[in-house]
C-alpha cells in the first residue's frame, strides 16, 4: 500500500523531497546501497529491523520515484540487484552529513529512557 504524501500546491521544494524520502526506512535503504549492488536477501541482512513486506514496498516506491534501480538477470536462479540511480546517489552527502549530526546526539538521555520504558509497557 502507498503511503499518503503531504499535500503540496505551492510547490515546496522541502515538502516535495520529503513525499521523495520521508518516511522511516527510505533513507536507511537508500544510505545502505551507497554506491554498491546490493541482492534483495542482503538489504534484508543491512537494513536490520525491516520485515521482507516492507522491504519490499520501500524499494518498489523508491524505483517509481527513480531513486533507486532494480535490475533483473534471467538466470536460473533468477537474480535480481538493486542500487541507486543517479537521483539517488545525489541524496548520499545529505545523508552522510545527517549521520554525522546524529553521532553528536547523546543517544542516552533521560528523556530516550522514558520513551523505551514507554514503548516496552
Amino acid at each position: 500500500m502507498a503511503r499518503k504524501l503531504i499535500h503540496n500546491p505551492n510547490h515546496c521544494p522541502m515538502i516535495h523531497a520529503m513525499n521523495v524520502i520521508g518516511n522511516k526506512w527510505a533513507p536507511i535503504i537508500i544510505y545502505v546501497l551507497g554506491d554498491r549492488k546490493f541482492r534483495f536477501g542482503q538489504l534484508v541482512v543491512f537494513v536490520e529491523g525491516i520485515s521482507r513486506k516492507v522491504l519490499t514496498e520501500q524499494l518498489k516506491e523508491l524505483e517509481l520515484k527513480e531513486v533507486v534501480k532494480r535490475e533483473s538477470f534471467a538466470e536460473i536462479p533468477p537474480r535480481v540487484e538493486y542500487s541507486l540511480t543517479e537521483r539517488g546517489k545525489e541524496l548520499l552527502p545529505i545523508l552522510s552529513q545527517l549521520c554525522v549530526w546524529g553521532s553528536g546526539i547523546n543517544t542516552s538521555s533521560e528523556k530516550e529512557k522514558v520513551v523505551e520504558v514507554e514503548k516496552s509497557i
